[in-house]
């Protein structure tokens, strides 16, 4: 995926005069930084104190100790998988290739490199993922746990050849700032978890390769953080890992400047991208949680390093957990909601721990639960290292005394029933700031779980590069349970990160068993929706009204990958097994539109379901087609009794 001209006319569009200009200049930097790469200042008597207090590694959970050491055993006979694609060349990574492509990142000064062409480049995703380093912190972790040194010289191996082979400011993973900073909070993991280990203060601060390496990760997020339209999730990353760096590696002499820099831009961003809600701005919630995580992670090591923290980023970090415990269901699945790439803030934990269990346990530890959270009972490994190291602190701040289920300034609401009926509805804002890179076309959508099921699902988010077809799609109005007119979106797309006309949605009904709200997408018109709970029958009752002229109408409801429908005329049968006990609904539809089901297909896409970034599989979608005449609007009912 190559960008026009056009784009970067629409792209510059979205910027203010500010953000014009700092562009600017970060171009004649790079030009600058081209002929005149400096130095890494000589340093004498480096140290790392940053270590964890005694007692940390023993509190790990023996199950959770167990799952990370078969990942590293893994990890070891260099087995992966990144977003769908198995690795078995991890034990001797050649860290420029695409293994999904087979193409090979081209070499060169940084900025020259087109990361966003596939056909140059390969999925720059495959390439970048390894290269955080965050199976190594992996490596680390079970090297603390075990003693193994086998773990840990592995760690030192990759290190080195990632050194080697990626010099400052020469290939592709010098272009992202979210790299460079997730990379420094890895580095800082692995000098931490390997204290112990002999060789670990000769693989970091006696070594000039990776201190010139750690210089010059934070001299480039120094010179070039995220800015104005841009400074979402990306420029957090940014600042916490040079946070972090800054207090666990202070071994320059520009150290200082550049932990006071990071945080003061760290409490400005983790404030300015956050809700009073508590709710992330991107309303993407897998961006929440990365979010959440690399503010945890910047506070621990702000801890190790007895630096004030300003009480605003604690704040921002209590809202964020509270408003995760209320918007989880009762298997502790949030909302999928926006844009989703599975990027992780800090990983020490094997496959199969609950990222937002981790979370709310971590929040449980830090700030204490409320007595409406929901219960915790799995364990990690991270949360017993976090807590080891952040002290709870009391803030004079009142916390929500039951459960919120509306989310005023997000515009989310959480209808919830018996029987574990799990239902989100979507008034929101369309995305966070000008450009809302990571929403998508989704206003007054619905997501309706049973029992943690996805029954009516949010198909998700697939792939970011290299496939304009399936990126349109899984971003696009159709892609959601809800109405769209005349074949467009509701809000208008200039590019994979770029929407040029937002729709404005306004919630006009949010109670406990009903929700109403519109939007003014579709110019000329007005989509108005309301939907209902009745906890007796166990019911959902949805009511689509388009106010202004005949529209062609498509009214979409995705159903997730464990649903079976049978369909006949206006009314689909859904059946499911959920911990082995067969379970049912009826999904009465319109009768003034003409239903069919779509499952997998490609010409165009229609009827596909990705549970994680770079994955997808085919899933049932009910489409209805015709149009708005009438003023009874389209009534679609979704009964649990079956």
């Amino acid at each position: 995926m190559t960008m026009s001209v056009g784009w970067y006319l629409r792209r510059l569009s979205r910027m203010g005069p500010q953000e014009v200009a700092g562009r600017v200049g970060d171009t004649v930097r790079r030009r600058r930084w081209r002929s005149a790469p400096p130095d890494c200042p000589n340093v004498t008597g480096a140290r790392f104190t940053a270590v964890l207090p005694a007692g940390a590694i023993s509190a790990v959970p023996d199950d959770a100790a167990k799952r990370l050491i078969a990942e590293a055993d893994r990890l070891m006979d260099g087995h992966a998988e990144f977003f769908g694609v198995i690795r078995d060349d991890l034990a001797d990574p050649d860290w420029w290739r695409d293994p999904k492509t087979g193409r090979r990142a081209p070499s060169g000064y940084a900025f020259d490199v087109p990361y966003r062409s596939e056909d140059a480049v390969g999925d720059i995703k495959q390439i970048w993922e390894p290269s955080r380093h965050q199976y190594l912190t992996q490596l680390a972790a079970a090297y603390a746990i075990t003693g193994n040194e086998r773990y840990a010289e592995r760690v030192a191996e990759h290190l080195r050849s990632w050194w080697s082979a990626n010099p400052p400011l020469r290939g592709v993973h010098w272009i992202s700032g979210i790299e460079l900073g997730i990379r420094l909070l890895s580095w800082v993991w692995i000098r931490r978890l390997l204290d112990g280990w002999p060789g670990a203060a000769d693989l970091f601060e006696g070594n000039p390769v990776a201190r010139n390496q750690i210089w010059h990760h934070q001299r480039w997020l120094a010179a070039f953080p995220s800015r104005g339209s841009s400074a979402n999730n990306h420029v957090i990353a940014e600042t916490a890992g040079q946070f972090a760096a800054a207090c666990a590696f202070d071994w320059f002499s520009s150290s200082p400047r550049w932990r006071a820099d990071a945080l003061r831009s760290l409490d400005r961003h983790l404030r300015g991208n956050t809700y009073g809600s508590g709710l992330n701005r991107e309303l993407a919630t897998e961006y929440h949680g990365l979010v959440l995580e690399l503010g945890l992670a910047a506070l621990a090591e702000a801890e190790a390093a007895a630096v004030p923290v300003p009480a605003s980023v604690r704040l921002v970090l209590l809202r964020m957990t509270d408003a995760l415990a209320a918007v989880v269901d009762n298997r502790l699945r949030p909302p999928r909601q926006g844009d989703a790439d599975d990027g992780h803030g800090l990983i020490v934990d094997g496959a199969g721990t609950d990222r937002w269990a981790s979370l709310l346990a971590t929040g449980d530890a830090v700030f204490g639960r409320l007595d409406w959270w929901p219960e915790v009972t799995a364990t990690d490994v991270r949360t017993p290292l976090l807590a080891a190291l952040v002290k709870p602190t009391e803030l004079s701040v009142t916390r929500p005394a039951s459960r919120p289920a509306h989310f005023a300034d997000a515009g989310m609401t959480i209808l919830r029933g018996p029987e574990e009926i799990w239902c989100r509805c979507d008034g929101g804002p369309h995305g966070f700031l000008s450009i809302a890179a990571h929403a998508h076309a989704d206003a007054l959508s619905v997501e309706v779980r049973h029992d943690g099921v996805d029954v009516l699902a949010d198909p998700g988010t697939y792939c970011y590069h290299g496939q304009p077809e399936w990126r349109q799609y899984f971003r696009s109005t159709l892609g959601h349970n809800t109405l769209q007119l005349d074949g467009g979106d509701q809000s208008v797309s200039g590019g994979p990160f770029l929407w040029t006309r937002h729709a404005q949605s306004r919630v006009l009904t949010a109670e406990t068993a009903r929700w109403s709200a519109e939007h003014d997408g579709y110019q000329g018109s007005v989509h108005r929706r309301q939907v209902e709970l009745t906890a007796e029958k166990q019911e959902l009752r949805i009511v689509d009204e388009v106010r202004g002229p005949r529209r062609e109408a498509r009214l979409a409801f995705h159903l997730g990958p464990a649903i079976t429908a049978d369909l006949v005329g206006n009314r689909a049968r859904l059946t499911w097994t959920r911990d082995g006990e067969d379970r049912s609904a009826v999904l009465e539809l319109p009768a003034q539109l003409s239903w069919q089901a779509h499952r997998g297909e490609s010409e165009p896409p229609l009827g596909w379901y990705s549970a994680g970034f770079g994955r997808k599989e085919p899933a049932t979608t009910l489409i209805g087609t015709g149009s708005t005449d009438g003023t009874e609007g389209f009534t679609t009912v979704l009964g649990f009794r079956g």
